[in-house]
């Protein structure tokens, strides 16, 4: 269900056209993302910088995957579920950690599994994660950097994704729906 109008070049605030023409220009289309986004300037915008921000992460690009698609099983956000999805057969990123975290499954490689726990707790504590889970995640190598990350990736999802944006065409071939309580008991 779209509750949001899907914009155009042509039908976007005006604002908002000079986006949607350099998404366009850069993908070779204009994600439904930044279509629903470009009804706010303020939106379409901070999305743009927030996501720039993604690739200064002191993480690998695999392990911004596991931030970014935790947060997104975790709130159901189909949409980005299934972009992330398409991306990471583009890259270096373990099919079987991408499908773990799709699944609701551990992750078999503990230092990846260390960063999708310490994302779901900041995410199902609504970001007041306790010292016990802060010890734990920092016991695994990673800084004080990461936490910051990990609160930087969650923002972003938090921010531009909603379950309101229809996929796009390239990502509907590959349909996420949320593991149910049953299949993730089983896990």
């Amino acid at each position: 269900m779209t509750i949001l109008p899907v914009q155009a070049c042509e039908t976007a605030p005006e604002a908002s056209r000079p986006h949607l023409s350099a998404t366009a220009e850069n993908y070779g289309f204009i994600p439904n993302l930044a279509a629903v986004s470009a009804n706010s300037l303020a939106i379409i915008e901070a999305d743009e910088v927030l996501a720039n921000y993604i690739a200064k992460m002191d993480l690998t690009p695999a392990k911004q995957k596991i931030v970014l698609m935790t947060h997104n099983s975790l709130n159901g956000y189909v949409y980005f579920i299934a972009v992330h999805s398409m991306i990471v057969q583009t890259q270096s990123i373990p099919v079987d950690v991408i499908s773990a975290v799709r699944d609701g499954k551990e992750i078999a490689d503990p230092n990846s599994q260390a960063l999708h726990t310490f994302t779901t707790r900041l995410n199902e504590a609504l970001g007041h994660v306790s010292q016990p889970d802060v010890d734990v995640f920092l016991a695994e190598s990673y800084t004080d950097a990461n936490i910051l990350d990990v609160i930087l990736g969650t923002s972003l999802r938090t921010m531009s994704n909603s379950p309101i944006t229809p996929l796009d065409a390239p990502c509907q071939g590959d349909p996420w729906t949320r593991p149910t309580a049953a299949a993730l008991a089983v896990a």
